[in-house]
């Protein structure tokens, strides 16, 4: 079995000889990509106003990677090639290896305050891990292995962005996929073909999937004897035909500027929901067939999701930072930040967020080296802070708007009541602060508000509930990884004494 730095064959794309830009980027999603938006094809999603201004946000992550002043940071040296590529691509050997990545996820992070979560750093870490451990997929069939290898180095070697879409619709949870009232209602395979196979049939939930240049499809949910045509995993480009992307309602839609909507406006990665249509996957492009156990161990026998969801709680460490410092900016704006009430609210989020911070580094210290030379990040810390995921998020905004009181909502109706003549003398004299302009604490509680009470960021607080998947499954991972001998041990031990 390869591993991939011995990868040979030459990429089904041409490799580009230097790093991808913004502006490269942007031109690539003009490519035909099938999205709906209100019942119309949207005919360019770099123009569109649901997407326009995201598309840019996701370019601008391009431009910090190819900028020659962050190169150490955000790139690396191809095994293969030589050349500098994305250090989201490297897979880990060293201690100092994998710091470097949660360092380069943690500087995209920063670029949207930590609200996009499926960056190109997100399926990078799985294939990484796919290729890491290529064997997994072999035991399906060797020439499985050696694609999925050849697939990650065509991602790595390009600078591309694959998203994935990895759970079955909800159609009905109480039957397996095989039961379902219509077989080709989940996504699946309909039939062999020469040179590959076709699909049919849904999947979700495909964030930033509009932004993407690939869609890995797979299912992540137990399947059971029967299901064999679930149990896949494909790459699929996402101009590909019968491909079709049916987005959330866009909340940029419902944000007519940025002053009033900041965030909304800006960095939406549009959850998709993915329509296959007879949909032809090349064999190369397929990883997993028809394979029950491949299509389950991909996840555990590999570092795939440890590695994919390093780079979320480095995201996720990044957006509890922007938020308490949300905070403290609000505090300081309307005078309460001495107030003891205040400051013991402040030193809990400042608790919280210490937790996440200390259990992200944790996953580096405590990480182990297999038998390959391969740095796998600690299981028990990832999972202990993912299951405590969805009872600090919500514990950390209810903080925060019972700090802000009434701010949030007392506030004009756009930022058209700053400019007009009839209405910008009272905003002036009764929105201003003690030691800030009306406009810039308007400004101050309006990326609050954006943050905690609109549609975008009530859309946040559903994504970091259910970010891993539901908090049992979460939970059920953590006691798998936990040393419950040695707890045990003790409690044997104390049982001995005479």
């Amino acid at each position: 079995m390869r591993t991939a730095s011995q990868v040979t064959s030459v990429p089904s794309q041409a490799q580009s000889t230097s790093m991808r830009t913004g502006d490269d980027y942007l031109r690539s999603l003009q490519d035909g990509r099938v999205v709906f938006v209100d019942g119309e094809k949207v005919a360019d999603v770099t123009k569109h106003p649901a997407f326009a201004a995201a598309a840019r946000s996701a370019a601008q992550l391009y431009d910090i990677a190819a900028d020659p002043t962050m190169s150490e940071r955000m790139t690396y040296e191809s095994p293969s090639s030589g050349k500098r590529v994305l250090r989201a691509y490297q897979i880990p050997k060293t201690h100092a290896d994998l710091k470097a990545k949660r360092l380069a996820s943690e500087t995209w992070s920063e670029a949207s305050f930590g609200m996009m979560g499926r960056t190109p750093d997100h399926v990078a870490g799985f294939f990484c891990g796919y290729a890491a451990v290529p064997e997994v997929f072999a035991a399906g069939g060797q020439e499985y292995g050696e694609r999925v290898v050849d697939f990650y180095e065509t991602l790595r070697e390009n600078h591309l962005w694959a998203t994935y879409a990895i759970v079955p619709p909800q159609i009905d949870r109480s039957k397996p996929a095989h039961k379902q009232s219509d077989p080709t209602l989940y996504a699946g395979v309909l039939k062999e073909k020469d040179g590959g196979i076709i699909l049919g049939g849904a999947q979700q939930l495909a964030s930033a999937g509009i932004y993407s240049d690939y869609l890995y499809l797979s299912c992540i949910h137990p399947l059971q004897p029967g299901d064999e045509n679930y149990a896949i995993g494909v790459a699929i480009p996402m101009n590909a035909p019968g491909l079709k992307l049916y987005p959330r309602r866009p909340f940029a839609l419902q944000a007519p500027d940025s002053f009033d909507y900041p965030l909304s406006s800006r960095f939406d990665e549009s959850d998709c929901f993915v329509v296959l249509d007879n949909v032809f996957v090349p064999w190369e492009h397929v990883f997993i067939y028809r394979n029950l156990a491949v299509c389950r161990d991909q996840w555990w026998k590999t570092p795939s999701h440890l590695y994919g969801n390093l780079q979320a709680q480095a995201r996720y460490a990044t957006k509890l930072r922007f938020m308490i410092g949300l905070a403290s900016r609000m505090n300081d704006t309307i005078g309460s930040s001495a107030l003891p009430p205040v400051m013991v609210q402040m030193g809990e989020l400042a608790a919280l967020v210490s937790i996440v911070e200390s259990m992200l580094e944790a996953q580096e210290v405590l990480a182990t080296v297999d038998d390959k030379g391969v740095l796998w990040p600690c299981k028990k810390t990832l999972y202990a802070v993912m299951a405590l995921q969805s009872e600090i998020n919500p514990r950390m905004i209810e903080i925060i708007r019972e700090l802000t009181g009434s701010a949030m909502v007392t506030l004009p109706s756009s930022v058209k009541d700053l400019e007009s003549p009839l209405t910008a003398p009272d905003m002036e004299r009764y929105m201003a602060s003690g030691n800030s302009t009306a406009r810039d604490r308007i400004k101050l509680m309006r990326l609050a508000w954006d943050f905690v009470g609109s549609e975008f960021g009530n859309r946040h607080h559903q994504y970091e509930k259910f970010y891993g998947g539901a908090s049992f499954i979460i939970k059920q991972n953590m006691l798998r990884s936990y040393d419950m001998d040695r707890a045990t041990s003790l409690v044997d031990a104390a049982l001995d004494m005479d």
